[in-house]
């Protein structure tokens, strides 16, 4: 229990120390909002309170490409768990409202709401959950008086789609920087509000961080058949009027030759940087990837403070090198531990994150999880990869499907896996459960998969593909 107490537009949030957790959370993403409901489900007395900058309770950010695509009719549909929900579960949830400080040793922060009231707040435990926020590229003239053009755009938020909703025009032109999976999506929704749609990213393939070269190959031919695509590409400025974006200045990096593309709309997808300013405030510590680091409990190297999500780096599970998390899925399990735990329960995540992830666009789908290629370059490796169908070749209707997998070619342990086409992610969650058990290729190339001619395969992709890894590693040491 607490109470407001009013004094020269200063509340103090005073708590009634009968129970023993007093949580406040910074936050109310998938992480923030997740934590405080695993904080009630292991705590029914506990004190509770979310504070919250946007105007809105837990919704999908994972979900705002669709709004704007129009397959998610409206921004109010990717809301999770309303106000009324947290008020039933007796979670105080205080929207529009910004922590400024974190003062560690009386552990309190101190926050100010949209109408300039400011509140403090004990804590018992502390949850941050700031996310992050897009990063802008060194783009010329992308900005007039420290905002972005008229027409330029990030993806973070739901006023950003509503903001998106008002330049999109049907056989208008909308350039999208990134080809990651963000701007992968982007070029998709926008290419089904029948914009026409030009594809810029500055390294030489698609998807780099998510798929090696030559499964993302066959990606990069197929979307071409919808937009426009530059690899190898650097934006270099924008061109207005004056206020509104109208084209934007490209140059190749190999030739250095320029051209500019005509553009209403303009979407920057070139990632994020992780709001950790109030972390820094409390002491906690700041890792290699410039994230929040935190433990297999989801907590800092602050005692009773936690973090999650955005804002967060983990272990990479197979390389043991930090990476930043940025992942909606990664980061509700954070905040599993995390609620759990700052309520005086236990849970324990795995000693790394393995990254699993996926996406459909442009009527294909990706997934991989584990380290690229690249990303295992001090390691042996020997690969298997197989082009199969999802059905027998004698069942009508097969589709395609290519996957790939990644082993250590001394042990046999499986460190990665990366698929396109039908039902990727559920070949994909079949190769994580692999790499959590620890599992060798010759175990899992032994794997009975189900089968039925309507249905599966009687050897599926997963296993062929781990099949001529295993013999290319028999090979390699003269079995």
């Amino acid at each position: 229990m607490y109470h407001k107490c009013k004094k020269e537009g200063l509340y103090y949030i005073v708590g009634v120390f009968v129970n023993e957790h007093d949580i406040v959370v910074i936050g109310c993403g998938a992480g923030g909002g997740t934590a405080a409901q695993f904080a009630r489900k292991t705590d029914r007395k506990a004190q509770i309170t979310i504070f919250e900058k946007e105007s809105y309770p837990q919704y999908s950010k994972c979900g705002l490409p669709y709004v704007i695509s129009k397959t998610i009719p409206s921004p109010s549909d990717l809301i999770e768990f309303n106000e009324d929900w947290f008020k039933k579960a007796r979670i105080d949830l205080h929207l529009e409202t910004t922590v400024q400080s974190i003062d560690t040793k009386d552990q309190i922060i101190t926050a100010k709401g949209s109408d300039g009231s400011v509140a403090k707040k004990h804590y018992t435990s502390l949850i941050i959950a700031t996310g992050a926020y897009p990063l802008i590229p060194p783009i010329k003239n992308i900005t007039v008086d420290h905002r972005l053009l008229h027409g330029v755009f990030t993806l973070r938020t739901i006023d950003d789609t509503k903001d998106i909703e008002a330049f999109i025009t049907k056989e208008g032109n909308a350039t999208v920087i990134g080809a990651g999976l963000i701007g992968m999506e982007m070029a998709d929704c926008l290419h089904k509000r029948e914009m026409n749609v030009t594809l810029v990213e500055a390294l030489p393939s698609i998807l780099a961080n998510t798929l090696d070269d030559e499964m993302s190959s066959p990606v990069e031919q197929h979307i071409k058949e919808y937009i426009t695509l530059y690899t190898n590409h650097l934006a270099l400025e924008a061109q207005s009027d004056g206020q509104v974006i109208r084209s934007l200045k490209i140059q190749n990096r190999s030739t250095n030759e320029t051209k500019s593309i005509p553009t209403d709309l303009l979407i920057i997808a070139t990632g994020t940087t992780p709001d950790v300013s109030l972390a820094k405030q409390a002491g906690c510590n700041i890792g290699k990837t410039g994230c929040i680091k935190v433990d297999a409990n989801s907590q800092t190297s602050q005692k009773n403070i936690y973090a999650v999500g955005d804002c967060t780096e983990s272990i990479d599970y197979v390389t043991k090198r930090p990476v930043r998390i940025g992942l909606g899925s990664i980061a509700v399990r954070q905040a599993i531990a995390a609620g759990i735990n700052a309520s005086g329960g236990k849970y324990h995540l795995p000693d790394g994150v393995l990254q699993t992830c996926t996406s459909e666009f442009f009527g294909i789908e990706i997934a991989a999880v584990g380290p690229s290629t690249i990303s295992l370059s001090d390691t042996e490796l020997i690969t298997g990869k197989h082009i199969g169908s999802s059905l027998p070749s004698y069942y009508p209707n097969g589709k395609p499907i290519t996957l790939k997998t990644l082993i250590d070619a001394q042990t046999g342990r499986i460190l990665a896996a990366q698929a396109v086409g039908d039902n990727a992610a559920q070949r994909i969650n079949t190769y994580a459960t692999a790499i959590l058990a620890g599992l060798t290729i010759d175990t899992f190339r032994k794997l009975e998969t189900a089968y039925a001619p309507p249905i599966a395969p009687t050897l599926d992709v997963v296993t062929l593909a781990a099949d001529i890894a295993a013999m290319k590693q028999e090979r390699r040491h003269g079995r």
